[in-house]
């Protein structure tokens, strides 16, 4: 690999998801761009996209991409347990508290009771971005993961 990992987030609204990501996680916009149906077909993405990529303090990507010709429905159902696929992003910090403060005037939710739990000795947190996307916090105070582990 020559660069870092990037991530593709399909998204209904693509200035309220650049603004959640840019103000809750402190990304950076590198560029919007306009991906012609002859890319964003083949991919699956159902034609002409409009992309922004956004550059995680970190070094990753996450690209929200919003298709053009074919619009994002309502809300899909919930995932069901199994099912193949995404399943969320992952954030990794040395003190998530400030980010989980935020969290929820950013227009997202948690998804457990205590928000921050301690697993396989972290500290994680899962939230429902503003459309829905599962997004798990992980705090380096909780110790270090451990190889192959997300969380």
């Amino acid at each position: 690999m020559t660069l870092p990992f990037e991530v593709g987030v399909v998204v209904r609204d693509l200035e309220l998801m650049e603004r959640f990501y840019l103000d809750a996680f402190g990304c950076r916009a590198e560029h919007r761009s306009r991906v012609p149906e002859s890319i964003g077909g083949p991919a699956g993405l159902g034609g002409e996209l409009t992309v922004a990529w956004l550059r995680v303090p970190s070094g990753g990507c996450v690209k929200l991409i919003r298709p053009r010709s074919a619009p994002v429905s309502a809300f899909a159902a919930p995932w069901s347990v199994g099912r193949p696929g995404l399943s969320y992003l992952t954030f990794h910090f040395d003190d998530m508290d400030p980010v989980v403060a935020a969290l929820p005037a950013a227009g997202a939710r948690p998804l457990s009771d205590p928000v921050v739990i301690r697993a396989h000795g972290r500290r994680i947190s899962f939230w429902a971005d503003p459309e829905g996307n599962t997004v798990e916090l992980v705090d380096a105070r909780g110790g270090c993961p451990e190889p192959g582990h997300s969380n």
